[in-house]
């Protein structure tokens, strides 16, 4: 079904590659696929895009949290709870400074 899925999202994304809402909705279904290069890349590309859609800095923090990228992931962060700040999004900022002071330390190793 996700397969499906995504060819579906694919297919609207080609019809009309500036719905930022679909660009979500595949970086989403990339990362439940287990394909977390493509997840990243399709939030990079949202947010380049639509740098207010709060809600991507908080996956794309998540995405880059499990994939032990936590200078990435911190940054992501922050830069999340400032947008959200500055639209009044007060929900997205308490889920993205909750995020940020549950990252792990950083070991001192190559991030």
């Amino acid at each position: 079904m996700s397969e499906s899925r995504l060819a579906m999202l694919q297919e609207f994304l080609r019809t009309n590659p500036e719905d930022a809402f679909v660009r979500y909705g595949l970086a989403m279904e990339y990362a439940k696929l287990g394909r977390p290069d493509q997840a990243l890349a399709a939030y990079q590309q949202l947010l380049q895009t639509k740098p207010d859609y709060v809600a991507a800095y908080y996956q794309a923090g998540v995405l880059l949290t499990r994939l032990n990228r936590l200078v990435e992931a911190r940054a992501t962060f922050q830069c999340g709870i400032e947008v959200a700040t500055r639209l009044g999004d007060w929900h997205t900022k308490s889920e993205l400074e909750t995020a940020l002071h549950e990252l792990p330390a950083e070991s001192g190793g190559a991030d």
